[in-house]
């Protein structure tokens, strides 16, 4: 039963089902490499046997066994070739059909990129690539080829024996489909919930460990360091209870199983003593060749278990992957906003996931464009919520953003032609500066580049330096000061030339000084542009045209900076506490 998910979703793939088509003079190769690697084996033990006995015999003439010894040397050699070149077959298969999926899985990925936060975090597509291609590959190099070769040599078996004896044919059939199908099936029930466990919980730690290990910093900056490694070990530890209790089950069935298959040579050996009757020399030689050649084909049988059991982690790998290209499937067609660019936001509201609670309730807020606006608000206010869901990062739960009379889940991979982002911490890759700073416009001349380095107030440092413009940029940039970082940032900013700048909390940290200047650089480069200032305080307040305040996702202020400080006491004791007069 709990095989039918897997026929089912492969049915439905439209990400695998393609390499049979395209690679089935291969697949085929290795299939039938793979038989003949299990006939070789099994005549030669046959064949051995057979020669064994003959010789004991004292055979009248060397040319009654010479046939035996020649057939002998010829599957001797023949096994080890057939499995070789059965494994070359298979794993070219195999490799060329995942690299083909890796580099489907970083298209899909590339061509959503700007949507992939509000769909998955960092680790779920570490997750993807390191888990469920991989299981894919696992799909065919330990189920599919070894299942269709057993079942086939499970038919030759029978068909063979049936030349001897019906009734012990009729035996071999049913006793043969104890471990072809019994053992799967328990496997299966027993260990399949374990083994898709096993994945949910590794994926779980891809995501775990690499959100946590991107925001160490906050961990040890805020003292809780043990608390971090005990959550990880808390989950490790669960991993390797659900592992051991794989392994205890796979130990018990591997006992059984040996004891099954070893009930079966006796039975075999006492049938062949019975069938294969005579004098010295005569019809005897044959029971050793019938017992010796079931010893290698144990190996074909014993694996079907193991493989069985995963196929319910095959079944997931393959649904993830399906669901990849519908990540925008809700999506309308791509288009294009109008200018001006006007943003309205008409009765916004958004919840996280699997949270009842709304980080924004039914906002209204109109942006003309040229306008700066200052988003304020304590944490977890939904500051950041909006500047995502404004990106189109996010979907809404309910209402809408409309960029120039457009919906931003409209603008698909557009948006970065009218939105531009300068982060807490603005990140610098490892190349040169140029490169860096050519992020924003890949075609930009090296005369455009230098002059947004002068209205940055960059362009002194970078030609003080010894390279220059070729100057390679540390990973991070840490070779950089805070306030440098964001004026690179917003020279990426100025040769993009969007209309509209989202500043997210861009002074954090910052020193008062280089904060004021900063800040004044932003607002006099960005002149005539949208600006979407997040801030957590009212330092340079008095450059915003219009200041919102956010509190349980609603308005709780609005106006502008002079309209405020006249009406509103909240907003005079907050600026009095920022200025240092409280």
């Amino acid at each position: 039963m709990t095989k039918i998910p897997l026929f089912r979703v492969m049915r439905e793939d439209n990400w695998v089902k393609p390499f049979f088509k395209q690679y089935k003079l291969a697949l085929a190769t290795a299939l039938f490499l793979g038989g003949l690697t299990f006939f070789s084996a099994g005549a030669l033990m046959f064949i051995s046997g057979f020669l064994i006995s003959k010789s004991a015999s004292l055979p009248t003439n060397i040319l009654l066994v010479y046939i035996p010894i020649v057939l002998t040397r010829t599957f001797g050699i023949a096994r080890p070739v057939f499995r070789y070149l059965e494994r070359l077959t298979s794993h070219n298969w195999v490799l060329k059909m995942t690299s083909k999926l890796r580099l489907k899985l970083y298209q899909t990925l590339e061509q959503d990129a700007i949507f992939i936060k509000r769909d998955f975090r960092l680790g779920d597509v570490i997750g993807l690539l390191a888990e469920d291609i991989n299981h894919l590959q696992n799909l065919y190099l330990r189920t599919i080829f070894p299942t269709v070769i057993v079942w086939t040599l499970y038919v030759f078996i029978v068909v063979a024996l049936g030349f001897f004896s019906r009734w012990f044919t009729l035996f071999i059939l049913l006793y043969l489909l104890i471990l072809l199908l019994v053992f799967p099936l328990v496997s299966v029930l027993v260990n399949g919930a374990r083994q898709q466990k096993e994945k949910t919980l590794k994926n779980g730690l891809y995501t775990e460990l690499t959100d946590n290990v991107l925001g160490i910093s906050d961990w040890i900056f805020s003292q809780r360091g043990q608390e971090y490694v005990t959550l990880h070990e808390a989950s490790q530890d669960h991993l390797l209870a659900v592992q051991a209790k794989m392994k205890a089950f796979q130990n018990k069935r591997s006992l059984l199983f040996e004891v099954t298959y070893g009930f079966l040579i006796l039975v075999t050996f006492i049938w062949a003593s019975g069938r294969f009757t005579g004098n010295h020399g005569g019809e005897a030689n044959w029971v050793a060749a019938f017992v010796l050649s079931l010893l290698p084909i144990v190996d074909a049988f014993a694996g079907l278990s193991t493989a069985s059991q995963e196929t319910n982690s095959y079944a997931d790998s393959i649904e993830r992957l399906n669901a990849l290209p519908d990540l925008r499937s809700e999506m309308v067609a791509e288009t294009q906003a109008q200018a001006p660019y006007h943003i309205d936001i008409e009765a916004l509201s958004f919840s996280y996931p699997n949270e009842q609670k709304l980080v924004l309730d039914q906002l209204d807020l109109t942006i003309p464009q040229g306008q700066k606006l200052a988003i304020l608000g304590r944490s977890g206010s939904g500051k950041s919520t909006l500047a995502t869901l404004l990106r189109g990062d996010l979907t809404p739960s309910a209402g809408r953003i409309l960029l120039g009379g457009v919906p931003v889940t409209a603008l698909g991979e557009s948006i970065p032609a009218y939105i531009g982002v300068i982060q807490q911490a603005p990140y610098l890759f490892r190349t040169s500066l140029l490169n860096n700073i050519r992020l924003g416009n890949e075609t930009a001349s090296l005369d455009q580049v230098w002059q947004v380095l002068d209205r940055v107030g960059l362009k002194e440092m970078v030609e003080a330096l010894p390279q220059g413009l070729d100057t390679m940029v540390d990973e991070a940039g840490l070779r950089f000061s805070g306030g440098e970082r964001h004026r690179i940032a917003l020279a990426r900013i100025l040769l993009k030339d969007t209309p509209i700048v989202i500043l997210d909390e861009p002074t954090v940290g910052l020193d008062p000084i280089t904060e004021k200047q900063l800040l004044t650089t932003f607002m006099e480069e960005l002149r005539g542009k949208t600006v979407i200032w997040i801030t957590h305080h009212l330092k340079g307040i008095e450059y915003a045209d219009q200041v919102i305040f956010l509190e349980n996702g609603t308005l709780a202020m609005a106006g502008s900076p002079a309209f405020l400080a006249e009406t509103s006491p909240r907003f005079r004791h907050l600026k009095a506490v920022d200025d240092g007069e409280i």
